[in-house]
């Protein structure tokens, strides 16, 4: 969907979702060791000792640029809500029920036939209209009315919690209008940089030219909207910048906009968007903005309608004939990520369903799928990695008796959700149609958009869900201090419901401390109790932290992810403090259980193994080259590989466990290791 909820991706466990599937003859509640290359020493790679095998056995399908237990888990949860979807199709379902728009949008993105021969005339009233504009006005229009459906162009706007008054609902404007991700492909003149610029120009004119126009008209058209984006992308703040939250919280008053960022039909577009009466904002990047109202005064209208149809194109691209579809699969699955094949038509749709009604779909997966003994079970889990987590704090050495005291607060004002929420969304505003697949997408999108406006100058609803019950992930929100778990995520690898506790605090034990740590990691110490941003650290305890976080920075800087390519230490700081703190608090809670206590072995290997062996086997996987560069580039999160070769040597008892000696090579001297919570 539209609205950008940056905090939300960045603080959850995986930027994209995905998980395990049971092999035929596994117990359900044991660690498969045939995912074990033993051939490998454990200090050597424990990532390839632990999952070796099944990178083996599990090489990368066509469709993926990257392939692992994740990935796996949600196959399988996709295998799960298209049989409910199809189950909807034997029933007669009442015109207006979820069944009804649920059944109808997946049958719609399924009929090939009737999407190759509707071409790109669902798109055609959008970019008629945006070609009737006569002049800047309507420009101005035009971009608020697109950015309800399709990607931002220009800038972005949204509506979510003030970051220094969290109770309440402000608008925010942001960065935003590019098409291919991250500012760097448009700057880099490395080769790499150069060739995806000229595949995504190809792009361009592929899909123009899908679209009606002319050969010539095309490749001009390309070339307007490249000039755009090179100057916003010239002009767009570094992704490590976008880390640090004061930098990128500016809240004035509307009035103040034309002299504190730029002369602008203010008034017009705020009543565009659906925010005339608005008083104040946060403009969350200053320069940018100032950047893209620059460029709208400027060029001539020919050239931002060019712009603005291609922000519809290539967000609809997905959703036209088979034309659109694998032009784009050329570039973003091909090109960009290495892909090799267009997943299937089903699994396409399956997501954009989940997508446009996520909790509709969700209500029905809970019903089959989410035992209550799942819930009971987490919680319990919850429990006791929030009094270890409160354990290593009173115990830290580095931190005075003040700062302890309101971390302490901040733990126990922790929200915590788990399976799928307590009132489901209202879908009976929603119009889903048999006139075409695109357009129900749009009017999914301006249904979001519409809730979002509803939430604008109003209290905040900390019961509202970021992510639908069947998504493989987690969150935390630091500014409704809440830290959230989907039923999706309660299974293998990440949860074994009969599974012995080694497992089950190597794995989902690992990712609750994971989301507690995000409250406490570079970004989220910066927000109270109450997720304000406001800084709550004496002076000295703050340098300390800040000392001590350098230390992983300085590690995955050193870390060659391909040739001479190298980690961003610090752009992946937040996740690798939070994997770094999740191994350490889960192991603490894990110590008090029985298990661990009568170090009994199973399978031949201790509880103490079992968790680090469960840990591993959460990043199990394949990769390929062309999508290590882009991730790498675009994911706040470490490539699963180093989620476990760069985060076990700075955990103690990881060496006791496996016997890791100074002679191997992921050892590290003691006073090298990271040491924060």
């Amino acid at each position: 969907m539209k609205r950008i909820l940056y905090f939300f991706i960045i603080l959850s466990i995986m930027m994209t979702t995905s998980c395990a599937e049971k092999k035929s003859g596994q117990s359900a509640d044991r660690l498969n060791l045939a995912n074990m290359d033993t051939t490998v020493a454990p200090g050597e790679s424990f990532y390839r000792y632990a999952t070796g095998g099944w990178q083996v056995v599990n090489p990368i399908p066509d469709e993926y640029a990257r392939y692992g237990s994740f990935d796996k888990l949600r196959e399988e949860n996709q295998e799960q809500i298209q049989s409910l979807i199809k189950a909807l199709g034997t029933q007669k379902n009442p015109v207006g029920s979820n069944a009804q728009k649920v059944g109808d949008l997946y049958t719609l993105g399924m009929d090939s036939v009737k999407l190759n021969r509707d071409g790109a005339a669902p798109l055609r009233p959008q970019l008629e209209e945006i070609a009737a504009a006569k002049d800047k006005r309507d420009i101005v229009k035009l971009m608020a009315k697109v950015s309800r459906y399709a990607s931002n162009p220009f800038f972005g706007f949204s509506v979510g919690a003030d970051e220094k008054n969290s109770e309440m609902n402000i608008a925010l404007i942001y960065q935003s209008g590019i098409g291919m991700g991250d500012r760097d492909y448009y700057l880099l003149t490395d080769d790499h940089s150069q060739m995806l610029r000229n595949a995504y120009i190809t792009l361009m004119e592929t899909q123009f030219r899908n679209a009606g126009y002319a050969e010539a008209a095309a490749k001009q058209a390309a070339t307007h909207v490249m000039k755009i984006e090179t100057e916003l992308a010239k002009a767009h703040v570094a992704k490590e910048m976008l880390r640090i939250p004061e930098l990128n919280y500016h809240k004035m008053r509307v009035d103040d906009l034309p002299a504190r960022v730029a002369p602008f039909e203010w008034t017009l577009y705020f009543e565009a968007v659906g925010a005339k009466d608005i008083d104040s904002l946060n403009v969350s990047q200053i320069e940018p903005v100032k950047a893209a109202v620059a460029i709208i005064q400027k060029e001539p209208i020919t050239v931002l309608q060019d712009y603005l149809s291609w922000k519809v194109i290539n967000s609809a691209a997905g959703y036209l004939s088979d034309d659109f579809v694998k032009a784009n699969f050329e570039f973003y699955g091909k090109t960009l990520s290495g892909s090799k094949e267009l997943r299937p038509r089903w699994r396409r749709t399956i997501d954009a369903v989940n997508g446009a009604m996520g909790e509709a779909v969700g209500q029905l997966y809970v019903e089959k799928y989410f035992p209550a003994q799942a819930k009971e079970r987490m919680l319990s889990l919850v429990d006791n990695l929030k009094m270890a987590l409160g354990e290593r704090i009173s115990q830290l050495e580095w931190m005075d008796a003040e700062t302890k005291s309101k971390a302490q607060e901040k733990l126990g004002a922790f929200i915590v959700k788990i399976g799928y929420p307590d009132k489901w969304k209202d879908y009976s505003s929603l119009d889903i149609t048999k006139d075409s697949y695109w357009q129900n997408m749009v009017h999914a999108s301006e249904f979001e958009y519409a809730e979002m406006i509803a939430d604008l100058g109003k209290p905040v609803d900390k019961t509202k869900w970021y992510m639908s019950p069947q998504t493989v992930n987690a969150y935390y929100n630091p500014s409704s201090n809440e830290i959230c778990f989907p039923a999706g995520i309660l299974q293998p690898p990440f949860f074994y419901m009969d599974g012995d506790d080694a497992i089950n605090y190597g794995g989902i034990g690992v990712v609750i401390g994971h989301e507690m740590t995000h409250g406490f990691d570079d970004q989220g110490r910066k927000y109270d109790k109450d997720g304000n941003l406001t800084d709550w650290w004496t002076a000295g305890d703050a340098k300390r932290f800040e000392e001590r976080a350098s230390v992983l920075v300085n590690y995955f800087d050193h870390i060659v992810v391909l040739d001479t390519v190298h980690a961003n230490g610090t752009f992946t700081l937040g996740e690798n403090i939070a994997d770094h703190g999740g191994l350490q608090v889960a192991y603490q809670a894990f110590q008090k259980t029985t298990q661990a206590q009568s170090d009994d072995a199973i399978d031949g290997f201790t509880p103490t193994q079992r968790f680090f062996l469960s840990y591993a086997n959460l990043w199990a996987g394949n990769v390929r080259d062309a999508e290590i560069l882009r991730l790498t580039k675009i994911d706040p999160h470490s490539l699963g590989r180093w989620r476990v070769d760069g985060a076990l040597p700075h955990i103690d008892a990881w060496y006791e466990a496996f016997h890791i000696q100074p002679s191997d090579p992921m050892y590290l001297p003691k006073d090298a290791r990271a040491s924060i919570w």
